[in-house]
């Protein structure tokens, strides 16, 4: 299969090409920039694999949580891309790129992966050994994320299990609130999604009828200003 995938949701605008057991991945950070050098860092990718775009058989593009501008920007491209080649976007959960990196990096354990979210929450989800999500994506505090923790490892509660792993930018925040008997290990603290790790899980996502779509835990942090607004008659 040969694939490309598309990752915004972060600072760094990343895309990255499999094919053949071959990959290719170019990374920036970007701030906000992530629409004006997208499309030449796929056209850069593409150029490294020596593939043209109508070759490609799969389009992927991580769906948050993450940056809603960011998210925004690569869902529109991934699913554009597909349309012009006739075939359908896969969409890939941010924090599941998070959880497949701590897996590669420790063997397979669950893992809780988080990542700073603002206002003092934290965006996080948890995974079994195999993958599979356990805990859906949800916007908590840092404590929440820690009472879940050690509630399930106390008594084996649903979805968690002993011997789970931390991973992400938020890993440290919810140590910070666990108690010394249950703090476990963190495989990785990064806040950008493994390039390597979105290629693994695209290949061998399935394919959905429906079109990939931001997933957004919480409203914007930007707001109207309703003082400014005109009011209507």
């Amino acid at each position: 299969m040969r694939l490309l995938a598309i990752d915004t949701g972060s600072e760094a605008c990343s895309v990255g090409v499999a094919d053949g057991g071959r990959t290719w991945i170019r990374s920036e950070i970007v701030g906000r920039g992530h629409a004006e050098i997208l499309m030449s860092m796929i056209e850069g990718v593409l150029a490294d694999a020596a593939l043209a775009v109508a070759e490609l058989d799969r389009i992927a593009v991580t769906v948050g949580p993450g940056s809603f501008t960011g998210i925004r920007v690569g869902v529109a491209a991934a699913r554009g891309l597909a349309l012009a080649l006739g075939q359908k976007a896969v969409g890939i959960g941010t924090l599941a790129v998070h959880a497949e990196e701590a897996r590669a990096l420790s063997g397979r354990r669950p893992v809780l992966a988080v990542l700073a979210a603002g206002r003092g929450e934290l965006y996080g989800a948890v995974y079994d050994a195999e993958g599979v999500e356990r805990v859906a994506p949800l916007a908590a505090t840092p404590e929440a994320f820690a009472a879940m923790v050690a509630g399930g490892i106390d008594s084996a509660g649903p979805g968690i299990a002993p011997g789970l792993i931390l991973a992400g930018s938020g890993a440290d925040l919810v140590l910070a609130e666990m108690r010394q008997e249950h703090v476990p290990s963190v495989a990785h603290r990064h806040a950008v999604p493994d390039g390597s790790a979105l290629l693994r899980l695209a290949l061998v996502a399935p394919s959905l009828a429906a079109s990939p779509r931001p997933l957004y835990l919480r409203p914007p942090d930007a707001k109207p200003q309703n003082a400014a607004q005109i009011a209507h008659r």
